[in-house]
């Protein structure tokens, strides 16, 4: 809103302060012996003035565009900003650019513009040196990925090289280098190097390592291992046509992540978008439109597998009445596409995943199948914290698309603390074998489980109970966890109980540190209506309680 006052006020002084000067320079002009009458502009002078106007006034936009923005916004969005001819569809562009990637759009704050302008000034604030902080290499990394994961710190000298890059003895120039765990399109654990040449304070990014070496270009000096022992020359360092003057590594080792296909990938990716396969699906994620044309709906089971790793397995349903099939040689074929991104609340890329659904009914059995469901599941491995999830999907035959989002939080398994897995109730819930054991959907080690997402089973089904406990104290002679499980089913509306059972952890299989619980209850004595699980898990060492519950529905 400031800078659109700021607009109307420069405008306002422009139309009316021009105009009056030149009405005034006539006036003078005419009322001088001999004077002249001023001629009217022609088309091109006042196509020219009225471009040179039209630039003053878009000085503010362009400086948002270029400084604000410059490394955040899409090409396409670029395109389209500069095809505004107003003012006002400039800053309706602008508030929806910020709203499109607000993490949390029903409230005041957008955190995500917030996180934007703190970079920026961090930027400015620490990696300034001949130019701005957010002109500098570090500062772009800074702006579109935050903070790296880990940061190494040289201030250049004497220094021994990495194996990789030839070992021995050389003086460096002072570099940073930072590794992210995860960046969108690239291979896991990204490494950049920034390297100050010129000893300024401006350190540029490099796709070449031995950027770094500050006696590459003296004779005999800073040797390699190789080179010290006679093996081969330093000259053989620019006789390398992959862009780089490294020296020859231990049996001419260099790992996968330094060959120039794909430092050139890294460098490039770095400075330019990620490609996605499903170009409309992302653009439906990056929207804050919600499309219902598609029902969808989605849920997220977690299972802890270390204090540090979770498996978060997303679980998305459609109706079949949904979808549109296409027949072809007897068979009906529906065919979904998938697009899903995992982000900080930030909006911080952490994980994405993007798959074709497709669902194959005989065409004789189409009418009775549309009655029924299809069920998708992605695996995908999450750190301990809250992230965002986003989902588009487009059925491909009938054309209808649908964009989801929801909060993931990802929980923590404590050491010294009884800990438990998401409860999962499932409408399967079965042993797989053996060479299937941890691999394919729905797949939680030893058994097949698969989520009834709607929580809604008919009387002549069964309903599957799955949760893992960790971390039961064991009994100092036994070894063996000492604890009980009791189970509770209530129908909503009354305190009736319709079924209650209670039993010892020991007469579980498994061990202490890890209990899986699998159950399959019958339902055809509970009468239609909602439901509600309690369960208490009790650890009688530690004397520390669980209370995991789920509501379900029987028709």
């Amino acid at each position: 809103m400031r800078l659109k006052v700021f607009l109307v006020v420069l405008c306002g002084l422009g139309c009316l302060t021009i105009p009056a000067a030149a009405q005034k320079n006539k006036i003078d002009k005419a009322a001088q012996p001999g004077g002249t009458t001023a001629k009217p502009m022609t088309d091109k002078q006042r196509r020219q003035q009225q471009e040179r106007l039209r630039k003053e006034l878009e000085t503010p936009f362009k400086k948002w565009l270029d400084e604000d923005v410059g490394y955040v916004i899409s090409d396409d969005e670029r395109k389209a900003f500069k095809a505004m001819s107003t003012d006002e569809e400039r800053e309706q562009f602008i508030e929806q650019f910020w709203l499109r990637r607000d993490p949390t759009p029903d409230t005041e704050e957008n955190e995500y513009r917030e996180e934007h302008y703190r970079r920026i000034a961090y930027a400015n604030q620490n990696y300034a040196s001949g130019i701005p902080g957010w002109r500098s290499d570090r500062g772009m990394i800074y702006i579109k990925y935050g903070p790296a994961d880990e940061t190494e710190r040289n201030n250049g000298g004497t220094q021994e090289r990495r194996i990789e890059e030839g070992g021995g003895t050389t003086s460096m120039y002072p570099y940073e280098r930072w590794r992210y765990r995860y960046i969108e399109g690239l291979p896991p654990n990204v490494e950049i190097e920034f390297v100050d040449k010129t000893l300024t304070g401006e350190f540029r990014m490099t796709m070449d390592p031995s950027e770094k070496d500050a006696l590459m270009l003296i004779p005999g000096a800073g040797l390699t291992m190789c080179e010290q022992m006679g093996q081969c020359s330093k000259t053989d360092r620019f006789q390398r046509t992959d862009g780089t003057r490294l020296g020859v590594g231990r049996n001419g080792y260099m790992p996968q992540s330094m060959t120039q296909f794909n430092r050139m990938q890294q460098f490039s990716k770095l400075q330019a978008a990620p490609s996605v396969k499903f170009k409309d699906l992302e653009a439906a994620v990056n929207s804050t439109i919600k499309y219902n044309l598609l029902p969808m709906k989605v849920r997220a089971d977690f299972i802890p597998v270390t204090t540090t790793s979770v498996l978060s397995n997303i679980t998305i349903q459609f109706d079949r009445k949904d979808l549109q099939f296409k027949q072809k040689a007897g068979v009906s074929t529906a065919t979904v596409n998938i697009y899903a991104r995992i982000t900080s609340m930030a909006r911080r890329p952490v994980n994405w995943f993007e798959d074709v659904v497709n669902v194959d009914v005989p065409t004789d059995m189409l009418q009775e199948a549309a009655r029924g469901s299809s069920v998708y599941q992605k695996t995908v491995p999450l750190q301990p914290g809250r992230y965002r999830l986003n989902i588009a999907a487009k059925d491909l035959v009938g054309g209808n698309t649908t964009n989801f989002e929801m909060a993931l939080d990802v929980p923590r398994l404590l050491d010294d603390q009884l800990g438990q897995s998401s409860l999962i109730l499932a409408d399967l819930l079965e042993k797989v074998p053996t060479k299937s054991i941890g691999t394919g959907q729905f797949v939680i080690g030893t058994s097949k489980v698969r989520p009834r997402v709607n929580e809604t089973f008919t009387q002549n089904e069964k309903l599957g109970i799955y949760l893992q406990l960790y971390n039961f104290a064991p009994d100092e002679i036994t070894k063996k966890p000492d604890g009980t499980i009791e189970y509770v089913i209530t129908k909503n509306g009354s305190n009736e109980k319709v079924f209650e059972f209670t039993e010892e952890v020991i007469s579980i299989s498994g061990g202490a540190s890890q209990i899986v619980v699998e159950k399959l209850l019958p339902l055809q004595t509970l009468a239609p209506g909602q439901y509600t699980l309690r369960m208490k898990v009790t650890d009688k060492k530690r004397n520390q309680t669980l209370t995991p519950s789920a509501t379900f529905t029987v028709t």
